[in-house]
């Protein structure tokens, strides 16, 4: 069983706002807790006194967000702050509390810490616990219509136990989608989860891709052609993001213009082991 605690890094812009909205929604339909977050690095420091603000306005800050989260989705939350470089400090928080899931917001250069591109590709790197990446678009009602792009063989199986997880909790239809071109490993692959998914009694469904050597924008297309809510996919902490369940491409899925969440779970021991998936 997962942790029942959920992450939000927040660096207080609309976006992690959403984040932070989107994780609450999520607590309340899993009865999770949710933990703001914010790391006090130089970025925090330099707006405290561009501002003329103390230290305490950032917990401030947290508690007017916490008090939000409360009315609204009658959830228990708490608040933390932590100094150092976000790039560290979310994955440190991950580990130390064991924290089952992380909400990050994603912006262009509007918060204080600019969490965007590459910046916020290395926050999801750092934690071992999978991490939502949203944008500005709001989804609420938790996770209903979900793609699982497949490309190669099955891999580590805890993207098919999370896919499983999140399905069974939020009723949610997995869509099978086999990019590029689909041979007989990808056929495999594709046969062992949708197996794992029957066993398991998860809706889902099956389709090919045209042949193209887009895979990002093919997922994308059909992830917004169906009205999807969340996209899961691996990720390499080891080689960065180069090589992806997709193989390798650039940050068009995770950035993409639909403004689809995606989940993006690190092939890590902490995963499946400590989390007990």
């Amino acid at each position: 069983m997962m942790n029942d605690i959920i992450l939000v890094p927040t660096d207080f812009s609309e976006v992690c706002l959403n984040a932070a909205y989107q994780a609450a929604d999520a607590a309340r339909l899993l009865n999770h807790k949710v933990v703001l977050l914010h790391v006090i690095n130089n970025e925090t420091r330099a707006y405290l006194k561009n501002e003329n603000l103390a230290p305490e306005s950032i917990d401030d800050k947290l508690r007017e967000i916490a008090s939000l989260l409360k009315s609204k989705y009658q959830v228990e939350v708490e608040t933390m702050t932590r100094e150092g470089s976000i790039f560290t400090e979310i994955g440190e928080v991950v580990k130390d509390m064991g924290i089952g899931l992380v909400y990050l917001g994603t912006h262009g250069k509007v918060g204080l810490q600019h969490l965007t591109g590459s910046y916020a590709l290395k926050v999801v790197t750092s934690s071992a616990a999978p991490t939502i990446v949203v944008q500005k678009r709001q989804f609420e009602g938790g996770f209903k219509s979900i793609v699982l792009p497949i490309t190669s063989e099955a891999g580590p199986l805890e993207k098919t136990r999370w896919a499983v997880y999140i399905a069974k909790k939020f009723n949610a239809t997995i869509h099978i989608y086999l990019v590029g071109e689909a041979d007989d490993s990808v056929y495999n692959a594709a046969k062992q989860i949708s197996g794992y998914f029957a066993k398991n009694n998860v809706s889902y469904t099956e389709k090919t891709s045209e042949k193209s050597s887009n895979f990002s924008k093919q997922v994308i297309d059909y992830a917004t052609s169906i009205n999807a809510d969340l996209i899961m996919i691996m990720t390499n902490p080891e080689k960065g993001f180069s090589t992806f369940l997709l193989g390798s491409y650039d940050e068009d899925i995770i950035f993409n213009s639909s403004q689809i969440p995606v989940m993006c779970i690190n092939p890590r021991k902490f995963n499946y082991e400590i989390l007990g998936l």
